[in-house]
Protein backbone atom coordinates (compact mmCIF):
# COMPACT_ATOMS: atom_id res chain seq x y z
CA UNK A 1 0.00 0.00 0.00
CA UNK A 2 1.42 3.23 -0.58
CA UNK A 3 1.54 6.74 1.27
CA UNK A 4 -1.47 8.34 -1.02
CA UNK A 5 -3.50 5.57 -0.26
CA UNK A 6 -2.94 5.53 3.25
CA UNK A 7 -3.23 9.27 3.31
CA UNK A 8 -6.27 9.22 1.79
CA UNK A 9 -7.83 7.12 5.18
CA UNK A 10 -6.43 9.93 7.53
CA UNK A 11 -8.44 12.72 5.04
CA UNK A 12 -11.31 10.74 5.09
CA UNK A 13 -11.44 10.08 9.25
CA UNK A 14 -10.46 14.26 9.24
CA UNK A 15 -13.63 14.71 7.30
CA UNK A 16 -16.15 12.49 9.42
CA UNK A 17 -15.00 13.94 12.36
CA UNK A 18 -15.69 17.57 11.22
CA UNK A 19 -19.27 16.04 9.40
CA UNK A 20 -20.01 15.28 13.22
CA UNK A 21 -18.77 18.17 14.63
CA UNK A 22 -15.87 16.91 16.98
CA UNK A 23 -13.06 19.02 18.31
CA UNK A 24 -11.59 20.95 15.53
CA UNK A 25 -8.01 20.06 17.04
CA UNK A 26 -8.61 16.90 16.85
CA UNK A 27 -9.84 16.89 12.82
CA UNK A 28 -6.81 18.89 12.10
CA UNK A 29 -4.22 15.96 13.58
CA UNK A 30 -5.56 13.65 11.04
CA UNK A 31 -5.89 16.14 8.19
CA UNK A 32 -2.38 17.03 9.00
CA UNK A 33 -1.47 13.22 9.19
CA UNK A 34 -2.75 12.77 5.72
CA UNK A 35 -0.71 16.02 4.58
CA UNK A 36 2.64 14.61 6.16
CA UNK A 37 2.14 10.99 5.03
CA UNK A 38 1.64 11.45 0.92
CA UNK A 39 4.60 14.17 0.89
CA UNK A 40 7.03 11.94 2.57
CA UNK A 41 10.17 11.03 0.26
CA UNK A 42 9.92 7.37 1.13
CA UNK A 43 7.42 5.03 1.85
CA UNK A 44 5.66 4.26 4.86
CA UNK A 45 5.82 0.57 4.71
CA UNK A 46 9.91 0.65 4.52
CA UNK A 47 9.87 2.85 7.24
CA UNK A 48 7.56 0.49 9.30
CA UNK A 49 9.25 -2.56 8.12
CA UNK A 50 12.34 -1.09 9.39
CA UNK A 51 11.50 0.62 13.36
CA UNK A 52 7.79 1.42 13.35
CA UNK A 53 8.97 3.62 16.42
CA UNK A 54 10.60 5.83 13.94
CA UNK A 55 7.42 7.29 12.57
CA UNK A 56 6.98 8.79 15.50
CA UNK A 57 10.04 10.61 15.03
CA UNK A 58 8.24 12.42 12.02
CA UNK A 59 6.75 15.37 13.84
CA UNK A 60 3.36 15.35 13.91
CA UNK A 61 2.70 11.74 13.82
CA UNK A 62 2.34 10.11 17.49
CA UNK A 63 1.74 7.28 19.08
CA UNK A 64 -2.30 6.81 17.74
CA UNK A 65 -1.30 7.57 14.64
CA UNK A 66 1.51 5.61 14.38
CA UNK A 67 -0.59 2.53 15.57
CA UNK A 68 -3.20 3.12 12.95
CA UNK A 69 -0.69 3.20 10.64
CA UNK A 70 0.60 -0.03 11.12
CA UNK A 71 -2.93 -1.39 11.62
CA UNK A 72 -3.62 -0.31 7.76
CA UNK A 73 -0.34 -1.82 6.46
CA UNK A 74 -0.91 -5.31 8.31
CA UNK A 75 -4.86 -5.40 7.21
CA UNK A 76 -5.77 -3.09 4.58
CA UNK A 77 -7.92 -1.33 6.96
CA UNK A 78 -8.19 1.04 10.06
CA UNK A 79 -10.77 -0.08 12.53
CA UNK A 80 -11.60 3.62 13.69
CA UNK A 81 -11.80 4.64 9.93
CA UNK A 82 -14.41 1.92 9.55
CA UNK A 83 -16.92 2.74 12.79
CA UNK A 84 -16.87 6.15 10.96
CA UNK A 85 -17.85 4.35 8.01
CA UNK A 86 -20.61 2.51 9.76
CA UNK A 87 -21.91 5.68 12.00
CA UNK A 88 -21.98 7.85 8.64
CA UNK A 89 -23.36 7.11 5.38
CA UNK A 90 -20.04 6.61 2.74
CA UNK A 91 -22.27 9.03 0.83
CA UNK A 92 -21.40 12.20 2.43
CA UNK A 93 -17.64 12.02 1.82
CA UNK A 94 -18.57 12.04 -2.23
CA UNK A 95 -20.55 15.15 -1.55
CA UNK A 96 -17.57 17.21 -0.21
CA UNK A 97 -16.26 16.79 -3.94
CA UNK A 98 -18.71 19.43 -4.91
CA UNK A 99 -17.31 22.96 -5.33
CA UNK A 100 -18.60 25.33 -1.94
CA UNK A 101 -19.93 22.28 0.16
CA UNK A 102 -17.72 21.72 3.31
CA UNK A 103 -18.56 19.31 6.01
CA UNK A 104 -20.13 21.62 8.28
CA UNK A 105 -22.80 22.37 4.79
CA UNK A 106 -22.68 18.31 4.86
CA UNK A 107 -23.66 17.81 8.45
CA UNK A 108 -26.38 20.54 7.83
CA UNK A 109 -27.59 18.70 4.62
CA UNK A 110 -27.67 15.11 6.35
CA UNK A 111 -29.42 16.26 9.69
CA UNK A 112 -32.04 18.29 8.21
CA UNK A 113 -32.73 16.75 4.90
CA UNK A 114 -31.53 13.07 5.39
CA UNK A 115 -28.93 13.79 2.28
CA UNK A 116 -26.21 10.94 2.18
CA UNK A 117 -25.37 10.99 -1.65
CA UNK A 118 -24.76 13.89 -4.31
CA UNK A 119 -27.63 12.06 -6.36
CA UNK A 120 -29.83 12.95 -2.91
CA UNK A 121 -28.13 16.47 -3.03
CA UNK A 122 -28.84 16.93 -6.52
CA UNK A 123 -32.55 15.85 -6.83
CA UNK A 124 -33.17 18.06 -3.39
CA UNK A 125 -32.12 21.31 -5.01
CA UNK A 126 -33.86 20.67 -8.33
CA UNK A 127 -36.98 20.32 -6.18
CA UNK A 128 -36.06 24.01 -4.30
CA UNK A 129 -35.47 22.05 -0.95
CA UNK A 130 -31.99 23.30 0.04
CA UNK A 131 -33.26 27.89 -0.14
CA UNK A 132 -34.92 27.09 3.36
CA UNK A 133 -32.03 26.05 5.28
CA UNK A 134 -29.88 28.72 7.10
CA UNK A 135 -27.08 30.36 4.81
CA UNK A 136 -28.83 28.95 1.99
CA UNK A 137 -30.74 30.43 -0.95
CA UNK A 138 -31.86 30.02 -4.78
CA UNK A 139 -28.53 30.93 -5.55
CA UNK A 140 -27.04 28.62 -3.96
CA UNK A 141 -28.86 25.86 -5.17
CA UNK A 142 -28.71 26.87 -9.01
CA UNK A 143 -24.89 27.18 -7.99
CA UNK A 144 -24.69 23.20 -6.50
CA UNK A 145 -26.26 22.17 -9.14
CA UNK A 146 -23.56 23.95 -11.49
CA UNK A 147 -20.82 22.27 -9.15
CA UNK A 148 -22.22 18.37 -9.59
CA UNK A 149 -22.43 19.01 -12.95
CA UNK A 150 -18.65 19.84 -12.99
CA UNK A 151 -18.15 17.28 -10.38
CA UNK A 152 -20.28 14.90 -12.70
CA UNK A 153 -17.22 15.27 -15.53
CA UNK A 154 -14.51 15.35 -14.00
CA UNK A 155 -15.43 11.78 -12.54
CA UNK A 156 -15.44 11.06 -16.25
CA UNK A 157 -11.91 12.71 -16.58
CA UNK A 158 -11.27 11.10 -13.19
CA UNK A 159 -10.94 7.20 -14.70
CA UNK A 160 -6.94 8.41 -14.91
CA UNK A 161 -4.35 8.72 -12.60
CA UNK A 162 -2.97 11.87 -10.70
CA UNK A 163 1.09 12.28 -12.31
CA UNK A 164 1.90 12.14 -8.54
CA UNK A 165 -0.42 8.70 -7.75
CA UNK A 166 1.25 7.09 -10.81
CA UNK A 167 4.68 8.25 -10.35
CA UNK A 168 5.21 7.02 -6.95
CA UNK A 169 3.73 3.16 -8.04
CA UNK A 170 5.62 3.15 -10.86
CA UNK A 171 8.66 3.76 -9.26
CA UNK A 172 8.17 0.85 -6.96
CA UNK A 173 7.32 -1.39 -9.07
CA UNK A 174 10.14 -0.69 -10.74
CA UNK A 175 12.84 -1.08 -7.77
CA UNK A 176 10.95 -4.58 -7.39
CA UNK A 177 11.52 -5.81 -10.90
CA UNK A 178 15.06 -4.93 -10.31
CA UNK A 179 15.29 -7.08 -7.40
CA UNK A 180 14.73 -9.79 -10.06
CA UNK A 181 18.88 -9.79 -11.09
CA UNK A 182 17.83 -10.51 -14.95
CA UNK A 183 17.63 -6.99 -15.44
CA UNK A 184 20.55 -4.93 -17.97
CA UNK A 185 17.86 -2.32 -18.82
CA UNK A 186 15.37 -1.19 -17.14
CA UNK A 187 12.70 2.40 -18.12
CA UNK A 188 9.39 3.79 -17.70
CA UNK A 189 7.88 4.91 -21.19
CA UNK A 190 4.29 6.52 -22.34
CA UNK A 191 2.48 9.71 -20.58
CA UNK A 192 4.21 9.14 -17.41
CA UNK A 193 7.90 9.36 -18.91
CA UNK A 194 6.58 12.81 -20.67
CA UNK A 195 5.44 13.46 -17.20
CA UNK A 196 2.19 14.70 -18.32
CA UNK A 197 -0.22 15.82 -15.15
CA UNK A 198 -2.94 12.65 -15.67
CA UNK A 199 -1.89 9.11 -16.45
CA UNK A 200 -4.21 6.46 -18.32
CA UNK A 201 -1.55 3.22 -17.35
CA UNK A 202 1.89 2.63 -16.81
CA UNK A 203 4.54 1.04 -19.21
CA UNK A 204 7.87 -0.19 -18.65
CA UNK A 205 10.27 -1.77 -20.72
CA UNK A 206 13.21 -4.19 -19.71
CA UNK A 207 16.18 -6.19 -21.09
CA UNK A 208 17.44 -9.31 -19.68
CA UNK A 209 20.87 -9.79 -19.64
CA UNK A 210 20.90 -14.07 -19.14
CA UNK A 211 19.32 -15.94 -21.85
CA UNK A 212 16.05 -17.52 -21.59
CA UNK A 213 14.97 -15.50 -18.66
CA UNK A 214 12.25 -13.85 -20.23
CA UNK A 215 9.51 -15.95 -18.64
CA UNK A 216 11.41 -15.81 -15.30
CA UNK A 217 11.31 -11.80 -15.02
CA UNK A 218 7.29 -12.29 -16.30
CA UNK A 219 6.94 -14.69 -13.58
CA UNK A 220 8.13 -12.33 -10.86
CA UNK A 221 6.59 -9.47 -12.28
CA UNK A 222 3.26 -10.64 -11.70
CA UNK A 223 3.77 -11.96 -8.64
CA UNK A 224 4.24 -8.08 -7.02
CA UNK A 225 2.25 -7.99 -3.85
CA UNK A 226 0.16 -5.02 -5.12
CA UNK A 227 -1.30 -7.34 -7.76
CA UNK A 228 -5.28 -7.26 -7.65
CA UNK A 229 -5.53 -8.79 -11.11
CA UNK A 230 -3.20 -10.19 -14.25
CA UNK A 231 -4.88 -9.49 -17.44
CA UNK A 232 -2.50 -11.30 -20.05
CA UNK A 233 1.06 -13.19 -19.17
CA UNK A 234 3.36 -13.72 -21.78
CA UNK A 235 6.85 -14.36 -23.01
CA UNK A 236 7.34 -10.69 -24.23
CA UNK A 237 4.08 -8.69 -22.75
CA UNK A 238 2.47 -9.02 -19.74
CA UNK A 239 -0.40 -7.16 -18.28
CA UNK A 240 -1.97 -6.32 -14.27
CA UNK A 241 -4.13 -4.18 -12.45
CA UNK A 242 -2.91 -3.48 -9.30
CA UNK A 243 -4.96 -2.53 -6.29
CA UNK A 244 -5.53 0.91 -6.62
CA UNK A 245 -6.98 0.47 -10.25
CA UNK A 246 -4.02 1.24 -12.16
CA UNK A 247 -3.26 -0.78 -15.01
CA UNK A 248 1.04 -2.06 -15.80
CA UNK A 249 2.59 -3.29 -18.63
CA UNK A 250 5.68 -5.14 -18.71
CA UNK A 251 7.51 -5.84 -21.81
CA UNK A 252 10.71 -7.74 -22.18
CA UNK A 253 13.01 -6.29 -25.74
CA UNK A 254 15.88 -7.41 -27.39
CA UNK A 255 19.08 -5.30 -26.52
CA UNK A 256 19.56 -3.84 -29.96
CA UNK A 257 15.45 -2.80 -30.46
CA UNK A 258 15.41 -1.16 -26.66
CA UNK A 259 16.05 1.86 -27.89
CA UNK A 260 13.34 1.87 -30.63
CA UNK A 261 11.02 0.66 -28.45
CA UNK A 262 11.15 2.98 -25.80
CA UNK A 263 10.53 6.12 -28.52
CA UNK A 264 8.03 4.47 -29.63
CA UNK A 265 6.49 3.28 -26.71
CA UNK A 266 7.40 6.76 -24.76
CA UNK A 267 5.32 8.85 -27.19
CA UNK A 268 3.17 11.12 -28.29
CA UNK A 269 1.00 9.38 -31.27
CA UNK A 270 1.35 12.72 -32.43
CA UNK A 271 5.27 13.34 -32.22
CA UNK A 272 5.56 9.52 -33.42
CA UNK A 273 3.17 9.92 -36.61
CA UNK A 274 5.25 13.21 -37.41
CA UNK A 275 8.66 11.03 -37.08
CA UNK A 276 7.42 8.21 -38.96
CA UNK A 277 6.48 10.61 -42.03
CA UNK A 278 10.12 12.22 -41.83
CA UNK A 279 11.32 8.94 -41.83
CA UNK A 280 9.86 7.85 -45.12
CA UNK A 281 10.76 11.15 -46.75
CA UNK A 282 14.19 9.71 -46.09
CA UNK A 283 13.37 5.92 -47.74
CA UNK A 284 13.36 4.95 -43.96
CA UNK A 285 10.64 2.94 -42.03
CA UNK A 286 10.62 3.59 -38.07
CA UNK A 287 9.20 0.97 -35.54
CA UNK A 288 9.31 -0.01 -32.13
CA UNK A 289 12.29 -2.60 -33.25
CA UNK A 290 14.27 -0.58 -34.79
CA UNK A 291 14.73 2.15 -37.75
CA UNK A 292 15.35 0.24 -41.53
CA UNK A 293 16.04 1.03 -44.89
CA UNK A 294 12.56 0.87 -46.89
CA UNK A 295 13.73 -0.94 -49.58
CA UNK A 296 16.40 -3.13 -48.45
CA UNK A 297 15.06 -3.54 -44.86
CA UNK A 298 18.41 -3.24 -43.29
CA UNK A 299 18.43 -2.11 -39.61
CA UNK A 300 20.57 0.64 -39.11
CA UNK A 301 19.14 1.85 -35.65
CA UNK A 302 17.47 0.81 -33.05
CA UNK A 303 19.93 0.13 -29.80
CA UNK A 304 19.21 3.80 -28.39
CA UNK A 305 16.73 6.75 -28.64
CA UNK A 306 19.77 9.01 -29.57
CA UNK A 307 20.67 6.75 -32.49
CA UNK A 308 16.86 6.53 -33.45
CA UNK A 309 16.84 10.37 -33.75
CA UNK A 310 20.29 10.55 -35.09
CA UNK A 311 19.23 8.23 -38.06
CA UNK A 312 16.16 10.62 -39.46
CA UNK A 313 18.87 13.63 -39.23
CA UNK A 314 17.03 14.96 -35.29
CA UNK A 315 19.30 15.30 -32.38
CA UNK A 316 17.44 13.54 -28.92
CA UNK A 317 14.23 15.63 -28.09
CA UNK A 318 13.39 15.52 -24.30
CA UNK A 319 10.61 12.87 -23.74
CA UNK A 320 8.49 15.73 -22.27
CA UNK A 321 8.13 18.28 -25.33
CA UNK A 322 7.23 15.20 -28.04
CA UNK A 323 3.90 16.34 -28.69
CA UNK A 324 4.48 17.49 -32.45
CA UNK A 325 4.24 21.27 -31.39
CA UNK A 326 7.46 22.07 -33.34
CA UNK A 327 10.23 20.18 -31.20
CA UNK A 328 10.84 18.08 -34.60
CA UNK A 329 11.57 21.13 -36.62
CA UNK A 330 13.94 22.69 -33.69
CA UNK A 331 15.54 19.20 -33.65
CA UNK A 332 16.46 19.58 -37.29
CA UNK A 333 18.72 22.48 -36.76
CA UNK A 334 19.98 21.79 -33.30
CA UNK A 335 17.86 24.51 -31.20
CA UNK A 336 15.99 22.74 -29.37
CA UNK A 337 15.44 24.72 -25.98
CA UNK A 338 18.00 23.88 -22.92
CA UNK A 339 14.74 22.80 -20.55
CA UNK A 340 14.77 23.91 -16.97
CA UNK A 341 16.10 21.36 -14.30
CA UNK A 342 15.94 20.71 -10.89
CA UNK A 343 19.37 21.94 -10.63
CA UNK A 344 18.32 25.34 -11.93
CA UNK A 345 16.18 25.80 -9.09
CA UNK A 346 17.96 28.39 -6.38
CA UNK A 347 14.47 28.34 -4.02
CA UNK A 348 10.90 28.04 -3.56
CA UNK A 349 8.94 31.02 -3.11
CA UNK A 350 5.48 29.87 -1.75
CA UNK A 351 5.81 27.96 1.48
CA UNK A 352 3.17 27.81 4.44
CA UNK A 353 4.28 26.92 8.71
CA UNK A 354 2.61 26.58 11.71
CA UNK A 355 1.69 30.39 11.70
CA UNK A 356 -1.02 29.11 9.09
CA UNK A 357 -2.26 25.71 8.26
CA UNK A 358 1.57 24.39 7.46
CA UNK A 359 2.64 21.20 10.05
CA UNK A 360 6.13 22.53 10.12
CA UNK A 361 7.71 25.82 11.82
CA UNK A 362 9.43 28.40 9.97
CA UNK A 363 12.85 26.99 11.38
CA UNK A 364 11.96 23.75 10.02
CA UNK A 365 10.97 24.78 6.85
CA UNK A 366 14.65 26.65 6.31
CA UNK A 367 16.79 23.45 6.96
CA UNK A 368 14.86 21.45 4.81
CA UNK A 369 15.16 24.08 1.83
CA UNK A 370 19.28 24.46 3.15
CA UNK A 371 19.13 20.55 2.96
CA UNK A 372 18.19 21.17 -0.69
CA UNK A 373 20.80 23.38 -1.07
CA UNK A 374 18.75 26.46 -1.91
CA UNK A 375 19.65 29.77 -1.21
CA UNK A 376 16.15 31.34 -0.03
CA UNK A 377 12.67 30.28 0.95
CA UNK A 378 9.78 32.72 1.18
CA UNK A 379 7.80 31.93 3.71
CA UNK A 380 4.13 33.29 2.55
CA UNK A 381 1.66 32.36 5.45
CA UNK A 382 -1.82 32.45 4.30
CA UNK A 383 -4.00 36.29 5.12
CA UNK A 384 -6.64 36.76 7.12
CA UNK A 385 -9.34 36.25 4.78
CA UNK A 386 -8.66 32.63 4.64
CA UNK A 387 -9.96 31.54 7.90
CA UNK A 388 -9.91 27.51 7.95
CA UNK A 389 -6.29 28.03 7.38
CA UNK A 390 -5.90 30.28 9.85
CA UNK A 391 -4.95 33.39 8.11
CA UNK A 392 -2.78 36.04 9.68
CA UNK A 393 -3.77 39.37 10.67
CA UNK A 394 -1.77 42.23 10.62
CA UNK A 395 -0.60 41.74 14.21
CA UNK A 396 0.51 37.97 13.91
CA UNK A 397 2.29 38.70 10.78
CA UNK A 398 4.19 41.66 12.23
CA UNK A 399 5.24 38.72 14.89
CA UNK A 400 5.99 36.28 11.90
CA UNK A 401 8.73 38.87 10.46
CA UNK A 402 9.93 39.23 14.38
CA UNK A 403 10.37 35.32 13.89
CA UNK A 404 11.84 35.20 10.41
CA UNK A 405 14.87 37.72 11.31
CA UNK A 406 15.71 36.06 14.28
CA UNK A 407 16.24 32.70 12.52
CA UNK A 408 18.07 34.78 9.97
CA UNK A 409 20.17 36.03 12.23
CA UNK A 410 21.15 32.61 13.64
CA UNK A 411 21.79 31.51 10.15
CA UNK A 412 24.12 33.87 9.46
CA UNK A 413 25.98 33.41 13.12
CA UNK A 414 26.81 29.64 11.89
CA UNK A 415 27.64 31.07 8.64
CA UNK A 416 24.72 29.48 6.50
CA UNK A 417 24.43 31.23 3.20
CA UNK A 418 20.73 31.04 3.17
CA UNK A 419 18.14 33.74 3.28
CA UNK A 420 14.72 33.38 4.71
CA UNK A 421 12.33 35.76 2.80
CA UNK A 422 9.40 37.72 4.08
CA UNK A 423 6.07 37.13 2.55
CA UNK A 424 2.91 36.18 2.80
CA UNK A 425 -0.15 34.78 0.17
CA UNK A 426 -2.81 37.27 0.47
CA UNK A 427 -6.26 36.72 -1.00
CA UNK A 428 -7.78 38.82 -3.31
CA UNK A 429 -10.86 39.70 -2.57
CA UNK A 430 -13.87 39.61 -4.33
CA UNK A 431 -13.79 43.34 -5.61
CA UNK A 432 -10.39 43.15 -6.66
CA UNK A 433 -8.84 44.19 -3.36
CA UNK A 434 -5.92 42.42 -1.55
CA UNK A 435 -6.11 40.90 2.32
CA UNK A 436 -3.45 42.86 3.86
CA UNK A 437 -2.99 46.94 3.72
CA UNK A 438 -0.98 48.38 1.62
CA UNK A 439 1.61 49.47 4.24
CA UNK A 440 2.05 45.66 5.29
CA UNK A 441 2.72 44.37 1.40
CA UNK A 442 5.69 47.24 1.09
CA UNK A 443 7.65 45.90 4.19
CA UNK A 444 7.55 42.02 2.50
CA UNK A 445 10.17 40.81 0.69
CA UNK A 446 7.84 38.71 -1.64
CA UNK A 447 3.77 39.35 -2.25
CA UNK A 448 2.08 36.15 -3.53
CA UNK A 449 -1.72 37.04 -4.39
CA UNK A 450 -4.00 34.50 -5.01
CA UNK A 451 -8.26 33.76 -4.97
CA UNK A 452 -9.42 30.97 -3.09
CA UNK A 453 -13.14 32.07 -2.87
CA UNK A 454 -15.95 32.62 -5.17
CA UNK A 455 -14.68 30.81 -7.67
CA UNK A 456 -17.86 31.03 -9.65
CA UNK A 457 -17.87 34.96 -11.12
CA UNK A 458 -18.34 35.35 -14.61
CA UNK A 459 -15.01 35.28 -16.72
CA UNK A 460 -15.08 39.21 -17.00
CA UNK A 461 -15.58 39.49 -13.40
CA UNK A 462 -13.52 37.05 -12.56
CA UNK A 463 -10.71 38.67 -15.07
CA UNK A 464 -11.14 42.51 -14.18
CA UNK A 465 -10.78 40.65 -10.46
CA UNK A 466 -7.50 39.31 -10.69
CA UNK A 467 -6.29 42.17 -13.08
CA UNK A 468 -7.14 44.90 -10.69
CA UNK A 469 -5.16 43.33 -7.74
CA UNK A 470 -2.36 43.06 -9.89
CA UNK A 471 -1.98 46.86 -11.16
CA UNK A 472 -1.92 47.60 -7.46
CA UNK A 473 1.99 47.34 -7.86
CA UNK A 474 1.72 45.08 -4.95
CA UNK A 475 1.90 42.06 -5.93
CA UNK A 476 5.26 39.90 -7.32
CA UNK A 477 3.22 36.49 -7.98
CA UNK A 478 0.10 35.29 -8.99
CA UNK A 479 -0.41 31.87 -7.12
CA UNK A 480 -2.31 28.80 -9.19
CA UNK A 481 -3.72 31.41 -11.55
CA UNK A 482 -6.62 29.30 -13.31
CA UNK A 483 -8.07 27.55 -9.69
CA UNK A 484 -8.23 24.39 -10.94
CA UNK A 485 -7.66 21.11 -9.07
CA UNK A 486 -7.28 17.71 -11.28
CA UNK A 487 -10.12 15.64 -10.97
CA UNK A 488 -11.17 17.58 -8.20
CA UNK A 489 -12.29 21.26 -9.58
CA UNK A 490 -12.63 22.67 -12.59
CA UNK A 491 -10.86 26.14 -13.49
CA UNK A 492 -12.89 29.13 -13.12
CA UNK A 493 -13.40 31.15 -15.91
CA UNK A 494 -10.69 33.84 -16.69
CA UNK A 495 -9.30 35.37 -19.73
CA UNK A 496 -5.27 33.82 -19.12
CA UNK A 497 -4.01 35.84 -21.68
CA UNK A 498 -4.95 38.88 -20.26
CA UNK A 499 -3.86 38.02 -17.51
CA UNK A 500 -0.94 37.47 -18.78
CA UNK A 501 -0.53 40.87 -20.38
CA UNK A 502 -1.55 42.74 -17.28
CA UNK A 503 1.03 40.69 -15.58
CA UNK A 504 3.83 41.46 -18.18
CA UNK A 505 2.87 45.25 -17.60
CA UNK A 506 3.05 45.31 -13.60
CA UNK A 507 6.34 42.85 -13.39
CA UNK A 508 3.87 39.94 -11.77
CA UNK A 509 5.27 36.36 -12.25
CA UNK A 510 2.89 34.00 -12.61
CA UNK A 511 3.48 31.11 -10.34
CA UNK A 512 3.40 27.41 -11.82
CA UNK A 513 2.19 25.67 -8.64
CA UNK A 514 3.61 21.84 -8.28
CA UNK A 515 1.22 20.98 -5.63
CA UNK A 516 -0.03 17.51 -7.46
CA UNK A 517 -3.57 18.19 -7.41
CA UNK A 518 -2.78 21.63 -9.11
CA UNK A 519 0.32 21.54 -11.75
CA UNK A 520 -1.75 24.98 -12.29
CA UNK A 521 -0.25 26.64 -14.70
CA UNK A 522 -0.65 23.87 -17.16
CA UNK A 523 1.75 23.27 -20.11
CA UNK A 524 -0.05 25.10 -23.03
CA UNK A 525 -0.54 27.81 -20.39
CA UNK A 526 3.54 27.65 -19.98
CA UNK A 527 4.10 27.98 -23.03
CA UNK A 528 2.03 30.96 -24.23
CA UNK A 529 3.76 32.33 -21.08
CA UNK A 530 6.97 31.89 -22.54
CA UNK A 531 6.09 33.55 -25.85
CA UNK A 532 4.68 36.77 -23.98
CA UNK A 533 8.27 37.05 -22.05
CA UNK A 534 6.11 36.40 -18.36
CA UNK A 535 8.29 35.05 -15.59
CA UNK A 536 6.77 31.55 -14.21
CA UNK A 537 7.44 31.02 -10.58
CA UNK A 538 8.10 26.79 -9.68
CA UNK A 539 6.38 26.94 -6.36
CA UNK A 540 5.62 23.95 -4.31
CA UNK A 541 2.85 25.68 -2.17
CA UNK A 542 4.04 23.41 0.27
CA UNK A 543 2.08 22.83 3.65
CA UNK A 544 5.11 20.54 5.47
CA UNK A 545 8.91 20.25 4.69
CA UNK A 546 8.51 17.06 3.05
CA UNK A 547 6.14 19.11 -0.07
CA UNK A 548 9.39 20.85 -0.63
CA UNK A 549 10.17 17.93 -2.78
CA UNK A 550 7.00 18.40 -4.94
CA UNK A 551 9.28 20.60 -7.10
CA UNK A 552 10.29 17.85 -9.13
CA UNK A 553 6.70 17.92 -10.32
CA UNK A 554 6.75 21.64 -11.23
CA UNK A 555 9.71 21.12 -13.13
CA UNK A 556 8.46 18.86 -15.38
CA UNK A 557 5.45 20.43 -16.25
CA UNK A 558 8.09 23.37 -16.66
CA UNK A 559 9.65 21.29 -19.28
CA UNK A 560 6.54 20.65 -20.64
CA UNK A 561 5.83 23.92 -21.24
CA UNK A 562 9.43 24.38 -22.71
CA UNK A 563 11.03 26.70 -20.42
CA UNK A 564 14.26 27.49 -19.78
CA UNK A 565 16.09 28.30 -16.90
CA UNK A 566 16.20 32.07 -17.70
CA UNK A 567 12.18 31.92 -18.03
CA UNK A 568 11.92 30.86 -14.37
CA UNK A 569 12.10 33.31 -11.27
CA UNK A 570 13.46 31.51 -8.58
CA UNK A 571 16.31 30.02 -11.04
CA UNK A 572 17.44 33.29 -10.11
CA UNK A 573 19.84 33.67 -7.41
CA UNK A 574 19.25 35.50 -4.33
CA UNK A 575 21.01 39.24 -5.05
CA UNK A 576 19.02 38.97 -8.93
CA UNK A 577 15.97 37.95 -7.30
CA UNK A 578 15.59 40.77 -4.45
CA UNK A 579 16.47 43.23 -7.21
CA UNK A 580 13.54 41.85 -9.41
CA UNK A 581 11.17 41.54 -6.49
CA UNK A 582 11.75 45.45 -5.30
CA UNK A 583 10.87 46.00 -9.08
CA UNK A 584 7.29 45.53 -8.89
CA UNK A 585 4.84 47.47 -10.11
Amino acid sequence: MENTEIAKIFYEIADLLEIKGENPFRVRSYRNAGLIIEGLPVSVKSIVERDERELEKIKGIGKSIREKVVEILKTGKCRFHQELLKELPSGLLEILNISGIGPRKVELLYKELGIRTVDDLEKAAKKGLLRGLPGMGEKTEKKILRSIEDYKNLKIAAQRFRLSVAYPYARGYVEYIKEMGHISQIEIAGSLRRWKDTIGDVDILVTCNKKGAAMDVMEHFVSYPDVREVLAKGETKSSVVLNVGLQVDLRVLSEDSFGAALQYFTGSKAHNIALRDRAKKLGLKISEYGVFKEKTGKKVAGRTEEEVYRAVGLVWIPPEIRENQGEIELAEKDRLPRLVEEADIKGDLHAHTTYSDGTNTIEEMADKAIEMGYEYLAITDHSKAVGIAHGLDEGRIRQQLKEIDRVNERLKEKGVKFRLLKGTEVDIRADGTLDHPPEVLQELDCVVAAIHSRFDMPQAQMTERIIKALSTGLVNILAHPTGRLIGIREPYQVDIEAIMDCAKEYGVALELNSYPERLDLNDSHLRLARKKGVLVSIGTDSHSVYHLDYITYGVHTARRGWLEAKDVLNAMPLEKLLKVLKRKG
